[in-house]
């Protein structure tokens, strides 16, 4: 008897898992939606053959761990939407709203005007016999987009003289979910600075304030807010406007005011916000010209240009928010400036009188060279003279004695005969080899020398050789015959310095 029961038991198994073979619920695994928008919940019976019969399909919310009805549709009973999805949540197809199929094989939900709340998972259950239970979840996210805004923090902002920081614009991304990203675009030097806050409901607002030091510089300059929320891109710009002191400077002073130039004049150009309302001209030490007109930011003055125009002028440009002042020096010349290249500046009496400096100074140029040419010609003059300064004495030449010494000398051998013991004497020359003077053979000699140009040896004072029979030698003392201020002659007299330069 117990075998036979375990045999029923194992069969009924069997018989179970054919029948709920094949049976699934179909769903998306996430879904998502914006606040106030609406969003479809598929679900889908894939019955099994033989079908099973469907007794009821029911949706329920999960969250926190804990299941709230949604709808109910069953197929004696109808539909029915339970509190607070009543007025939100219908299905889908007529035949289920209806009851005209018992099938609910199709029981897809759509939910209407979103809410944060319906943030959830939701589960599809079907109740089949014999079968049993089937059910499947769907994950629902709901989106918040946010509200973007961008404000100056006041229409008109005031710069002062002190250098301090101030908010000029705020931007703000409220209740976004998830968070938005801010940035600044803007050519405008300043800082930013962000605040992030959690509301309960889940969203998140950012703001984000950018700072400056307000100036001349930031007027009408353009501020970008850039709101990054998921792939959407949000921009707002605005102009600031900055009021401001003066900025002042005097126009007009092109630095070549000379006496008797005609219709000059100064002008006072001021950059304010808002525009100068008052001008007012002053000189320093001392009092504005007789010949002066005053209209608007302007000075007119009527007649020539006299020294009395010279000074310092001020121009004090007032508006709203304070008063600055600009000057100008001004200086008066005799006659105009005319501007070198270079960028130097010349008095016409000066260029006029140029062309007479430039020949003075050409003269003195053409004086000098021709005194250093006369100079170099008479330093080679001096410097070619026949005669000779040094205290050598020479031998075989026609001599230097006086008139009435020695006599002349008879020309001298071709070639000369040197003594076999003299090393020095042995290297050969010859005499009177060419026009030129000396040939030399192995010892070579500079022809242009002023040695070689004269027809004779020299010997050093003092000095005694003794010579073959051939060789002619002299001994003398050299300051009894030649003083430093005697020159020699080629004829063999001796002359004075003087003399020869006469």
């Amino acid at each position: 008897m117990a075998m036979l029961a375990s045999f029923w038991i194992l069969l009924l198994l069997i018989m179970n898992a054919s029948m709920g073979n094949g049976q699934s619920v179909q769903m998306d695994t996430v879904k998502s939606g914006f606040v106030g928008s609406t969003v479809e919940l598929r679900c889908l019976f894939i019955n099994s053959k033989p079908p099973v019969k469907i007794s009821q399909v029911t949706w329920q919310k999960f969250f926190n761990g804990t299941k709230q009805n949604v709808a109910i549709a069953n197929p004696a009973l109808g539909v029915s939407v339970l509190p607070p999805f009543k007025d939100r949540v219908s299905f889908k197809h007529p035949a289920v709203r209806q009851r005209t199929t018992p099938s609910l094989e199709d029981t897809t939900i759509i939910f209407n005007n979103l809410r944060l709340s319906d943030e959830a998972a939701y589960i599809c259950e079907y109740t089949t016999f014999p079968a049993g239970n089937r059910e499947n979840t769907v994950n629902l996210t709901v989106y918040a987009r946010p509200v973007t805004m961008m404000t100056l923090t006041t229409p008109t902002i005031i710069a002062r003289g002190q250098k301090r920081k101030m908010t000029v614009a705020t931007c703000q991304s409220a209740n976004g979910k998830p968070p938005s990203v801010i940035k600044w675009e803007t050519k405008l030097k300043g800082e930013a600075t962000f605040q992030e806050t959690r509301n309960p409901n889940g969203t998140v607002t950012i703001r984000s304030n950018y700072v400056v030091v307000p100036s001349r510089e930031t007027h009408r300059q353009k501020l970008t807010c850039v709101v990054t929320y998921r792939a959407e891109r949000f921009t707002d710009s605005a102009i600031l406007n900055v009021q401001y002191e003066p900025e002042v400077k005097i126009e007009g002073f092109d630095g070549n005011w000379y006496l008797n130039r005609q219709d000059v004049q100064l002008t006072c150009v001021a950059d304010a916000n808002p525009a100068v309302t008052v001008y007012q001209w002053k000189l320093l030490n001392g009092s504005l010209p007789k010949n002066v007109e005053i209209k608007n930011n302007t000075l007119f003055f009527k007649g020539p240009v006299t020294y009395e125009l010279g000074g310092t002028y001020v121009c004090d440009a007032t508006n709203s928010i304070g008063t600055r002042s600009g000057l100008v020096e001004v200086n008066v010349t005799e006659f105009p400036i005319h501007p070198f290249p270079d960028g130097r500046e010349i008095p016409q009496e000066q260029s006029s009188s140029g062309a007479a400096i430039g020949g003075a100074v050409g003269g003195v140029v053409l004086l000098a060279g021709g005194a250093a040419l006369l100079f170099f010609f008479l330093r080679r003059r001096q410097r070619t003279f026949k005669g000779d300064y040094s205290t050598k004495k020479h031998v075989f030449g026609n001599g230097y004695s006086k008139a009435g010494g020695l006599p002349a000398h008879p020309p001298a051998p071709k070639s000369l005969q040197y003594p076999d013991d003299s090393d020095d004497e042995k290297k050969p020359a010859q005499i009177g080899g060419g026009p030129g003077g000396f040939e030399a053979g192995e010892r070579d000699f500079d022809g242009n020398s002023e040695d070689l140009k004269r027809p004779y040896f020299t010997v050093d004072e003092g000095e005694s050789r003794d010579y073959n029979e051939r060789t002619l030698s002299f001994q003398y003392e050299p300051e009894a015959e030649i003083t430093d201020d005697m020159v020699s002659q080629t004829d063999g007299s001796v002359i004075s310095k003087k003399e020869w330069y006469v």
